[in-house]
C-alpha cells in the first residue's frame, strides 16, 4: 500500500495487537488500522531507540528514531525518516509529564500542538497554538485512548483529523501517535501509562 493511501484517511486507529496471556508475544508492538479494523501498517521496535512503520505488505513507510540528552529526565526528541531517507517530521516532548504537550513539526515546517486536555484526560487535541494559552485555538483533530485488554493494559489511539490536513501532516499526526505510546509505555517496559 503506498504511503499517499495509509496517510489519506480522516480517522485510524493504533493500538496494541490482542495477544495471549499465556505465551510470549512475538508480534507488531502496534497495528495501524481503520476504523472498521482492517489492517493496513504495523511498528516494530528494532531498540530502545528506532521503530519501524511498515505496510502489512512489509514496505517500509516511516523509520522513528529517539533521542534523549539527559535520559529519562530530559526532552526527548522523535525525527521521522522516509522511505527515501529524508525528515518527514519531528515530534519534540518535554516538561515533568512528558506526554502533557508534544511539539509536532511536519515535512514542510507546519508547526502543530498535540494537548491532552487535563492530567487525567484521555483524549488530546491537535491544534496550531497552545489551548492552555491561547482562548480558543482551532481543533484540528483529536486522538482518543482506551484501554483494549484490562489486564494486559492493552492501548489504543483513535487518531481523528480534520479533512484539510494533506498526506503528510496526517503522518506527521499518526506517527507522532507512535511517539505517544511509546513515552507512555517504553519498549520491554513494566511501568503503568503516563
Amino acid at each position: 500500500m503506498p504511503e499517499s493511501d495509509l496517510f489519506a484517511r480522516e480517522a485510524l486507529v493504533v493500538a496494541q495487537p490482542k495477544r495471549s496471556r499465556w505465551r510470549r508475544y512475538t508480534g507488531p508492538a502496534l497495528a495501524v488500522s481503520t476504523v472498521e479494523g482492517t489492517l493496513l501498517a504495523q511498528v516494530t521496535h528494532t531498540d530502545d531507540t528506532r521503530s519501524l512503520l511498515t505496510s502489512v505488505s512489509g514496505e517500509y513507510v516511516v523509520r522513528i528514531e529517539k533521542s534523549s540528552r539527559f535520559g529519562q529526565f530530559g526532552p526527548v526528541r522523535f525525527r521521522f525518516i522516509d522511505a527515501t531517507d529524508h525528515e518527514a517530521g519531528t515530534v519534540d516532548a518535554r516538561g515533568p509529564v512528558k506526554t502533557g504537550q508534544l511539539s509536532l513539526r511536519t515535512a514542510h515546517g507546519r508547526a502543530l500542538l498535540l494537548t491532552r486536555r487535563g492530567l487525567l484526560s484521555t483524549e488530546w487535541q491537535l491544534t496550531e497554538s497552545d489551548p492552555h494559552r491561547s482562548p480558543a485555538p482551532e481543533v484540528l483533530g483529536r486522538v482518543t485512548v482506551s484501554t483494549v485488554d484490562g489486564w494486559l493494559g492493552l492501548q489504543q489511539y483513535a487518531v481523528v483529523t480534520d479533512p484539510r490536513l494533506d498526506t503528510s501532516e496526517r503522518r506527521t499526526v499518526v506517527t507522532s501517535v507512535i511517539c505517544l505510546h511509546l513515552l507512555r509505555r517504553p519498549p520491554d517496559s513494566s511501568s503503568t501509562p503516563a
